[in-house]
């Protein structure tokens, strides 16, 4: 029910769907570009919903704190996390995966809405020392299409990986255009 009632909504607001999102993978890194807007949030919940996906997420632990939002962000999947200390949450989230039978856990490789010249490598160091592939999905506002590639597993030459990354989602159109990291416009 609720993916018939997400698809219907992702219709109606004039969004589709495309690539390889029924891969058919236990566990996975998802990383989602570009992330310029709070709006990204629903959209994603509506992609995943649409596509049967069962993908946690990572958020500032602050909104975990409200009450009652707290809560549903967790069960919708959420772990919060504190960035103003060093916790080693990459160690922390490959003792996940090896931990669990099943894990997908998104991430906004940006770390905010706001323009940035580079990449975080979270994501990147949490599937490399896992074993396991990452999933990317791009948000693309211009053309209302969200687009997941197939698995990327990530190799010994970090600096090629993220040429393959970056190339992915090279121009991609963000909610706010400017914002979105390789964006030129």
């Amino acid at each position: 029910m609720l993916r018939a009632i997400s698809r219907l909504i992702l219709k109606i607001i004039g969004w589709k769907v495309t690539g390889d999102f029924n891969h058919g993978l236990k566990k996975t890194v998802t990383i989602v570009l570009p992330h310029t807007s709070n709006w990204d949030f629903p959209l994603g919940m509506l992609t995943q919903w649409s596509t049967r996906q069962k993908i946690g997420f990572v958020i500032k632990e602050s909104w975990i704190k409200i009450p009652i939002l707290g809560f549903l962000l967790k069960k919708m999947g959420a772990t919060g996390i504190d960035r103003s200390k060093n916790n080693n949450l990459v160690d922390g989230l490959v003792k996940s995966y090896n931990e669990e039978d099943e894990l997908n856990i998104c991430f906004t490789p940006e770390g905010t809405r706001k323009k940035v010249s580079r990449l975080r490598t979270g994501f990147y160091h949490v599937a490399k020392k896992a074993g396991i592939p990452i999933l990317m999905v791009k948000f693309d506002y211009a053309n209302k299409i969200i687009d997941w590639r197939e698995p990327f597993y990530p190799t010994n030459d970090q600096e090629h990986d993220f040429e393959v990354i970056e190339a992915y989602f090279k121009g991609v159109a963000g909610r706010i255009p400017e914002n979105g990291y390789g964006y030129e416009g």
